[in-house]
Parts: C-alpha cells; structure tokens; sequence
C-alpha cells in the first residue's frame, strides 16, 4: 500500500504520537518491537530470564509461542480507530489518522515482458496499516497494546512486534496443563474479537525440562483445534530448546547488555 502522506509530513506525525506515547507511558513493558532502546536481544534474554526464574524456583514452565496470519494486513480499521481513542488520540488527531488509514486502493498487476500486463481491477483496503510506512508499525503496536492485559500473574509475555509468546508456570503439571488450555482459550477470545487469526499449525507449545522433570504430554487446544507441542522454538532468530541449552547467539547476547548495564 502506498501512503498519500508525504514522508517528511509521516515522519511528523510518528513524532508528535511517538512523544503522546511516551509521555503517557502507553506501550505495554512486554513489546520489545520496533520502539527506541529495545532490542531483540533484550527481548531474547527477557524470555530466558522469565524462564530460568520460574525453574530456578521450582516452577514447572511452559510456552505458547503465537503465530498470526497477516497480523499486518489484517489490522481492522474500526477498531484501531476506537483504540486510539482510548489512548487519548481524539478530535483532529484521530481523524488525520483515520485519513491515513482510509480510503485506500490497491490492484494487482503481473507483468508480461515491456510492454504486455495484465491487472486486475482497483478494490478499496478495508483493513491493515500500510507496510514499509513510518507510521505503520507504531500503529500496529496500539493496535495489539492491550494483548498483554489478559496475561495475569505468575505468567508472563515476550512481544516483539507480532511475535507473540506467553510463558505459563505453576508448581504441579496438572495445574500448568489447566492453565496453559485456559490461556490458549483467553487468546483466542482475544485474537477473534480483534479480527485477527492464529496459524495453529506454526503456533506451538513448549514445555522446558529440569533436573527433575517428569515427562508429560500437555495437549493444548482451542474449538478442536491442537497446537503442536515442540521440544525447541526459533525465537527472533535464536534457537531455545526445552532443556534451555545457551546456544551462541544466546550467550552473545547476555553478554551484549550485561556491557551495557
């Protein structure tokens, strides 16, 4: 999708509502994307912190790592637009966003040689935030700020961007088995009535193993639908297994922001 914005009048209006944001304090703690003094790496070793705690602690540890479809092209307007009212954004503001999110049109067109095409008919964009803008994914974090609400204590959540993955732990496997089905069914309540939809075939289930540790098979499943359980995920380009080996990528990274703390 192309903007109708000018990129210098974009870059304007990311920095007023990046400022609101911050001023604020609107982004949830848990979303490590596309934001100014967070990195993959902090979220990378956020994750495996909230793990060794729990473990260290005598906890049992799971995870559900999310995979939405389209998770950009699928943001619905309407609702966007309500969530930036209840973040402040109103009156003129809103309806500049609003703008810059409406009224769109797109067509396909697939070249034949130089001079030969073939296209389809122009259609209006009823839902998404433009790709490859300025403005785009700072939208799109608003848009899936209010996720983590539905994650309560003692679980936890990493996101960076629309990498989405919730670790769940309790003392006894029985009690982590009931939990982790009745957060699977939580955030796909909280997936449906955002018109968005999770691939249940790439979202999956870990469960991380101690010294202790008494093999299980926890079954996690929303409306018949089972998600697969794995005995390692790829994490922002790291490699976590269930047993938590450190990797090298994962030791490069502690080492990286302990230098920096």
């Amino acid at each position: 999708m192309l903007t109708s914005f000018s990129k210098i009048v974009e870059k304007l209006i990311y920095v007023r509502l990046q400022k609101h944001i911050d001023t604020n304090d609107i982004l949830c703690r848990e979303q490590y994307g596309f934001r100014s003094k967070h990195s993959t790496e902090q979220a990378t070793f956020s994750l495996i912190n909230n793990i060794q705690t729990a473990t260290n602690e005598n906890q049992k540890v799971g995870g559900i790592f999310c995979d939405i479809r389209k998770a950009f092209d699928c943001v619905n307007h309407t609702i966007i637009l309500n969530k930036l009212e209840v973040y402040g954004i109103k009156g003129k503001s809103k309806k500049l966003l609003k703008s810059y999110l409406t009224d769109r049109f797109q067509k396909v067109m697939i070249a034949r040689g130089t001079l030969n095409s073939i296209s389809s008919e122009w259609e209006q964009i009823k839902s998404g935030v433009p790709q490859g803008s300025i403005l785009g994914p700072l939208l799109f974090l608003l848009f899936i700020n209010d996720f983590s609400s539905i994650i309560s204590n003692p679980n936890s959540a990493v996101l960076f961007g629309d990498d989405t993955s919730i670790l769940i732990t309790d003392s006894n496997l029985q009690n982590l088995n009931n939990m982790a089905n009745q957060l699977f069914y939580d955030v796909n309540l909280w997936f449906n009535s955002n018109l968005l939809t999770l691939n249940y075939k790439k979202t999956h289930y870990v469960e991380y193993k101690t010294n202790n540790y008494y093999q299980t098979r926890t079954n996690i499943n929303y409306e018949g639908n089972t998600i697969p359980n794995l005995t390692s995920t790829k994490f922002l380009g790291v490699i976590v297994d269930e047993t938590l080996s450190w990797n090298e990528h994962i030791d490069s990274a502690a080492k990286k922001l302990c230098s920096v703390s």
